[in-house]
């Protein structure tokens, strides 16, 4: 028999780029199956990897016309600059793809989805620690032969189906492959596991790279702030909405109206009244401060306590939000298990005022509350998880007569008494001190050291009130503490103020 030759023809190569659970093994197996159901020759490899966002994992696949008597060499790994085709799950792959040399400006096609999922260093700064998507889109458009971007996760989500199958339908539109759509949509046909919605999800991603985005449904939004309460209530909210537009200038009624939302959604809507009242009294020194003050107290009036957390886990819609994003079908049970971890200080700040202070300056009464403290579990699709949680959402109606209320309350209104204090001579500095409240987020150690960043930046505002630069070193002493988590650097800024 004679001996079988080696093909020295050149293989089609497709890379995927896919973090843990976007189906970029699934994607791969289809890119397979589709070659093989051609006559072609096809294999797949995968490198798992240990990205901050669960794992980034390259799939590589190499493909070749079947020869009678040829055997094909087909590589294991993608060598930069020999790619023909690169697809990412999401945008900074696309960036890091870039970045190992994947792409060829001669040759490759690269296909990303447009959508964002944060890795660590992301989420992990106390301010706005997103990276900028431009560098990305610019290096994309300029190394890449032909780049394809749409955001591919939300067609996925609006099919009922996951991003591998959007993103085949984007890779059937390049004409990267040669082989018709039919042949694709086959393929998908033949894995025979959520055919519809994969062929629901693959039309959109085709007709989003062929730049022929099906018509969006219009949004609908509710005519209402607020749905349900009785006569009282929606009286007490329309009379909010009223002052809204008697009270403000005409082009800052959009920040109130906002922060009314929030505040109704969080308390109710006499908490809406005392919301409007604050805002009032910044607005009748200086206009020009009353959408930032609009903003920054609804954030600072809708604080996270336990009560507000148990009332979020335990909303209808976000049970729905769940089954939504796991891709449940209404035939399939889905159990949420939430994690909850509370602190003597929330516990007690849960508490009446004087109860709560009692424990607090009694060793005795705090290691007995130190036994609540550990970490649990609670299922919030069972009864004996979601009652606890609906009992404490319940709350909301004593939260003015609780312990971490008035706390709040008063950490607020010394805010305002000192944006007001400097509000006439100094508005550039009144701005600066509104926008702090920024540094102010979260829950638990969040914000308590938010809450300690807070108060050295505004307690900065004695030692500058009169000088001319007093709102710009405000300003930077914000940003200084936004910039890490550790502080450091806005100790170092203080440093420098005590020296000036």
């Amino acid at each position: 028999m004679d001996a079988v030759s080696l093909s020295l023809d050149r293989p089609i190569s497709v890379a995927i780029v896919a973090m843990g659970g976007q189906g970029g093994g699934v994607l791969a197996d289809w890119i397979v199956a589709l070659a093989e159901s051609q006559g072609w020759i096809a294999q797949s490899t995968s490198v798992p990897g240990v990205a901050q966002r669960t794992g980034a994992t390259i799939y590589y696949v190499e493909m070749m016309r079947n020869q009678r008597n040829t055997a094909p060499v087909l590589s294991l790994m993608p060598v930069p600059g020999d790619v023909d085709v690169v697809i990412a799950s999401e945008l900074m792959e696309a960036g890091r793809a870039i970045q190992r040399g994947l792409i060829a400006p001669d040759r490759t096609t690269l296909i990303a989805s447009s959508h964002r999922s944060f890795a660590v260093v992301e989420k992990m700064k106390p301010g706005d620690g997103i990276a900028d998507p431009a560098p990305v889109l610019e290096a994309a458009e300029l190394f890449a032969q032909r780049f394809l971007c749409a955001d591919m996760q939300c067609i996925a989500e609006q099919s009922g189906s996951v991003i591998s199958s959007a993103l085949f339908g984007a890779l059937a539109a390049s004409n990267a492959l040669p082989f018709a759509r039919d042949a694709f949509e086959q393929t998908v046909r033949a894995s025979g596991v959520g055919v519809d919605a994969s062929l629901k999800a693959f039309a959109g991603g085709f007709d989003a790279a062929a730049a022929k985005p099906a018509p969006a449904e219009p949004e609908r939004r509710s005519s209402s702030l607020v749905s349900g309460g009785n006569e009282k209530d929606r009286a007490d909210v329309q009379r909010a909405l009223n002052r809204v537009a008697a009270e403000f200038p005409a082009d800052a009624h959009t920040m109130p109206r906002i922060g009314l939302r929030r505040v109704v959604d969080y308390q109710d809507a006499a908490y809406a009244h005392e919301y409007l009242d604050r805002v009032a009294r910044l607005n009748a020194i200086d206009p020009s401060l009353t959408t930032e003050a609009a903003r920054q107290i609804a954030v600072a009036m809708c604080y996270d306590d336990v009560i507000r957390v148990a009332d979020l886990k335990t909303r209808a819609s976000r049970f729905e939000r769940v089954r939504t994003e796991v891709l449940a079908r209404t035939d399939q049970i889905v159990d949420t298990t939430e994690f909850l971890h509370p602190r003597v200080a929330e516990i007690c700040g849960t508490l009446p005022v004087k109860l709560g202070l009692a424990i607090e300056n009694s060793p005795t009464l705090t290691r007995f509350v130190r036994l609540f403290e550990r970490g649990r579990r609670v299922r919030t699709t069972g009864i004996t998880g979601f009652v606890p949680l609906y009992l404490i959402a319940g709350l909301r109606r004593w939260r003015r007569s609780l312990l971490r209320h008035r706390r709040e309350q008063a950490h607020i209104n010394a805010w305002l008494a000192l944006v007001e204090q400097h509000a006439p001579s100094d508005p550039r500095l009144a701005l600066e001190l509104l926008k702090c409240r920024r540094l102010v987020k979260g829950y638990s150690d969040t914000h308590a050291r938010g809450g300690a960043k807070f108060d050295k930046v505004v307690g900065a505002a004695s030692l500058l009130a009169g000088r001319a630069d007093a709102a710009d070193w405000i300003r930077r002493l914000r940003e200084a503490a936004l910039a890490d988590e550790e502080g450091k650097m806005l100790d170092g800024a203080l440093a420098t103020i005590a020296t000036l």
